[in-house]
């Protein structure tokens, strides 16, 4: 009798720990970087989250300086074509939460990535976006991930951070991810801004210096808020570039050398 029911108890901590193993949530980090910049988020991702990763290859790789990788990639659009993918190593149906990233191109993510999404079905799985671009699109791309995939839950909030900025990522990603309940830990609770008024001369210089050198123009700031912050002060434009509203995001650090940078665009 006592070996019944010894067995017996060891059967049903068997089946409880198998029941737990199963419920247990699993992450995908599934990126595609061209450059390797994506790949760098992709990266500090897996550190944060020791979560499985894969990079989606293409059958055949982009090649050619970045120029022409957009050339061919606007003739791709143009004819309605996508690129042809790898198989992928993951079993994407073991996978509950999957954090998808990719550039922006064309105001939107990857070609590579309308590939994945048009041939995979994501029902009922969390999509996280993250991202890396020259000027913006993070907003964008999720709009359409959420058109392309309506089965899914894209969460409505996604991670994005430009080419130039890319040194920050750690720091922003770990706010990200502890803000958004990822991982564990405290991070100070940023402020509002404040209400947006005409920007005075000394904003518009800030704007200037920000975005005066990227390689595209835009636009005029017409409208300026602010907030400080630990790191020092970040601005809010409205900007309007000939007829185009968008909205700019800059930020100045504390130390004495800081310059200001912009770190993204909503249009």
């Amino acid at each position: 009798m006592k070996h019944y029911i010894l067995a017996t108890l060891a059967l049903l901590f068997t089946l409880t720990s198998c029941g737990t193993k199963e419920a247990e949530t699993k992450t995908l980090i599934l990126y595609y970087s061209l450059t390797g910049t994506t790949e760098t988020v992709a990266q500090e991702l897996q550190k944060a989250l020791n979560a499985d990763m894969e990079a989606i290859e293409l059958e055949n790789p982009y090649t050619g300086s970045y120029e022409e990788v957009v050339k061919t990639v606007g003739k791709e659009r143009e004819a309605g074509e996508l690129p042809k993918l790898l198989p992928l190593n993951a079993d994407l149906a073991q996978y509950d939460t999957i954090f998808l990233g990719y550039p922006i191109w064309y105001g939107t993510y990857a070609r590579p990535i309308t590939a994945l999404v048009e041939q995979n079905d994501f029902q009922g799985k969390h999509i996280v976006a993250f991202c890396t671009f020259g000027s913006g699109g993070l907003e964008t791309s999720i709009e359409h991930l959420k058109k392309a995939q309506p089965n899914a839950q894209v969460k409505e909030t996604g991670f994005g951070i430009r080419n130039a900025r890319v040194a920050s990522t750690a720091k922003e990603l770990n706010r990200f991810l502890i803000e958004h309940n990822f991982i564990e830990g405290n991070v100070e609770a940023l402020p509002g801004y404040s209400e947006m008024q005409p920007v005075t001369e000394e904003e518009k210089q800030i704007f200037d210096a920000a975005c005066g050198n990227y390689q595209f123009p835009l636009g005029t700031p017409v409208l300026a808020g602010k907030r400080g912050t630990p790191e020092g002060v970040d601005y809010i434009y409205q900007v309007d570039n000939n007829g185009t509203p968008s909205t700019i995001y800059v930020t100045v650090g504390n130390a004495p050398d800081a310059k200001p940078e912009f770190t993204r665009v909503v249009r």
